[in-house]
């Protein structure tokens, strides 16, 4: 399992694994307007069958080394305030590390997305896991790809991935370093 972030943190989050105690609560995020397209979902009827079909998918890719998802708690009042890791997957043929990040609603725009994906683009090239790293984005779902651009990474591609039309971010290991160098914060959106 080491493309997992378990026991990491950033200013504001602790990343553990995610576990059945946090189906519940996860539910509600599939009740979103949206989610379900975004995540290539919406063939699946209802929040809870796609809350099933989600904690399936992590558990898989736990169980096969195949990175998966951390549960994003915040330090202050110890709640979940979302989902954040690094995944192998296919697109157009060839595997890839991703970067994927989902937010529970009422954390939205306070920047745990893109904390969380700092933390993982980091951890995966310090590591030596991959040359480059990319986020998959459906082509409408513009506030994920404002974390992807505060990420570094750049629109590289459109293709389609699990039926849905998406755009593929992406940030070198190199461009990385070269920022790294000459950027305290870290926190990045093309210039």
């Amino acid at each position: 399992m080491k493309y997992l972030l378990e026991n990491q943190e950033t200013k504001r989050l602790k990343f553990r694994l995610v576990s059945s105690d946090d189906f519940d609560l996860w539910i509600d995020f599939f009740k979103q307007n949206d989610v379900a397209r975004f995540l290539a979902m919406e063939k699946i009827p209802t929040p809870l069958e796609r809350c099933e079909h989600w904690f399936n998918r992590v558990k898989h890719r736990y169980e096969n080394d195949l990175g998966g998802m951390n549960a994003l708690i915040d330090k202050i009042n110890n709640e979940m305030v979302g989902q954040c890791g690094l995944l192998i997957q296919e697109v157009d043929g060839l595997k890839e590390l991703e970067i994927g990040y989902s937010i529970l609603p009422d954390f939205w725009n306070k920047g745990f997305a893109t904390e969380a994906a700092n933390k993982c683009r980091d951890y995966a090239f310090e590591n030596d896991f991959a040359d480059s790293i990319i986020s998959i984005i459906h082509v409408e779902n513009i506030n994920s790809e404002r974390v992807a651009r505060n990420n570094g990474m750049i629109k590289t591609k459109t293709t389609h991935f699990k039926e849905m039309p998406v755009n593929i971010f992406r940030i070198n290991k190199m461009d990385w370093i070269k920022r790294k160098n000459n950027d305290t914060d870290h926190n990045w959106t093309d210039k």
